[in-house]
């Protein structure tokens, strides 16, 4: 079991937010410990129902009561400085400890916190790695930021001292964490409203290296110039992969796509054959996300024959390319891309795959992202056939920026492509109904309620 004396002294733990991603997997990791944890969420949910059934006193709603007998109170940012329970802590001087510093506190438990970084393909290639370790019987505990169907949630309570976690690095959250390995992915231009250039992301991701002990592993993506420079700044050895780049350690070869769009690829490590691969997730970039997971679980020892199984075993998390049913004789699929990188990743690998027409919907998350890179979100979207988009999905912002999806639509009609405007979700739904024809393919993209088409339309 991992040492838990750093956080002994909060033997009853009250989590503000408890139905969230992170601290819903926060939760079952103490209760696990011997941790007397409660917890409240502003309405009920799967995820309340799991953490009742796991003994956590659950409340729905949010009052000052709620936190009585707690030695500590861990809320998620999104929580109010007005919230009752917030309040009453802060007015009896418990401890109030907000998410991501708790997380550091538990990746401090763990010899072994392997931490998945990077602006685009977190998720995915956490979920790489954690099913790697699992088949190789190296019982992790997980953190990941998306529903997998291989967990039956996002999370996952091992007693090794493998701590598999997704590092976020909007507000400098992973700077908290304490990783003994670290994948860094890509570095782009995002959270501006934040970083406000990419050269303070970059110097983000500069204080994170430097987290890393002498023994640790940084595996960075060779094929990302942002990431070239980070070595310098680590005291752990660099693992280098990359497809483009000749100059790495780990190396993707002769990449075929069958039907699916599903690639199949050879891996050379010092350029020697190391093994074949095959993916059930489409694009070439998540060649490239595999290929970290590889290199990662080398450094493990992972045998090559489960690193094969769980990689051809993995359909997607979460959102990430999900096929959802059909409407019309069309497929259609979800996915969280919600940057432009990840617009144009998500297009390109669409075109790996066999269909009449693409039609996307798209929404835009976030009035600062928007704003910031209109231009580069109508480039990436001239990719389809049929581009639709609806209102901004507003997230933690209000709309100082005078920016509307109307602005993105007349962008993309400036450059050559017709696009429409649709505001409501019931609106698109119909217009694809209407519209759509067998052997077309359709895509609802973007972080927010986009998600909820699909099963306004499928058959």
């Amino acid at each position: 079991m991992p040492n838990i004396n750093n956080i002994k002294k909060y033997k009853n733990v009250h989590m503000i937010g408890i139905g969230g991603v992170s601290m819903s997997g926060i939760a079952e990791i103490l209760v696990n410990w011997g941790f007397s944890v409660s917890g409240s969420d502003r309405s009920d949910s799967e995820t309340l129902h799991v953490l009742r059934n796991a003994g956590i006193k659950i409340y729905v709603g949010h009052n000052a009561k709620n936190i009585e007998g707690a030695d500590c109170v861990v809320y998620t940012a999104a929580i109010h400085p007005d919230n009752p329970e917030f309040v009453h802590a802060k007015e009896l001087g418990i401890p109030l400890i907000e998410r991501s510093t708790f997380l550091g506190e538990l990746t401090r438990c763990y010899k072994n916190t392997i931490a998945v970084s990077g602006t685009h393909g977190k998720t995915t290639t956490t979920s790489l790695v954690s099913l790697c370790f699992i088949e190789a019987q190296k019982d992790p505990s997980i953190q990941v930021g998306a529903m997998l169907k291989e967990l039956n949630g996002n999370y996952r309570v091992g007693n090794s001292e493998n701590f598999i976690i997704e590092a976020c690095e909007y507000v400098e959250s992973f700077l908290k964490f304490s990783p003994k390995s670290e994948i860094i992915l890509n570095i782009d231009n995002d959270h501006l409203d934040y970083y406000k250039n990419l050269e303070n992301v970059k110097k983000a991701f500069i204080k994170y290296v430097k987290l890393l002990p002498e023994d640790g592993h940084l595996i960075i993506n060779a094929d990302d110039p942002n990431c070239l420079d980070l070595p310098v700044y680590s005291e752990a050895p660099a693992i280098k992969y990359g497809i483009e780049n000749e100059d790495v350690d780990f190396s993707a070869q002769n990449i075929i796509f069958n039907e699916d769009g599903f690639p199949e690829f050879d891996v050379y490590k010092f350029g020697e054959f190391f093994g074949r691969f095959e993916l059930s997730i489409p694009g070439k970039h998540n060649v490239l996300n595999a290929l970290a997971c590889i290199t990662l679980c080398d450094a493990y020892s992972i045998e090559v024959s489960y690193m094969q199984t769980a990689l051809k075993k993995f359909t997607g998390a979460d959102r990430r390319f999900e096929f959802k049913g059909t409407v019309n004789g069309a497929k259609v699929y979800d996915d969280y891309g919600h940057h432009p990188t990840e617009v144009a990743a998500t297009a390109k690998a669409l075109k790996n795959k066999k269909y009449n027409q693409s039609w996307v919907v798209f929404q835009p998350h976030t009035y600062s992202r928007t704003f910031n890179l209109l231009d580069d979100f109508a480039q990436a979207l001239l990719s389809f056939d049929n581009i639709i988009v609806t209102d901004i999905y507003a997230a933690r912002e209000t709309n100082t920026y005078n920016i509307s999806s109307e602005d993105l639509v007349n962008a993309i009609i400036k450059q050559g492509k017709d696009a429409k405007y649709i505001p409501s979700l019931e609106a698109c739904a119909s217009y694809l109904k209407d519209n759509v024809k067998a052997d077309d393919i359709v895509l609802t993209l973007g972080a927010g309620t986009v998600t909820n088409i699909g099963p306004m339309i499928v058959e």
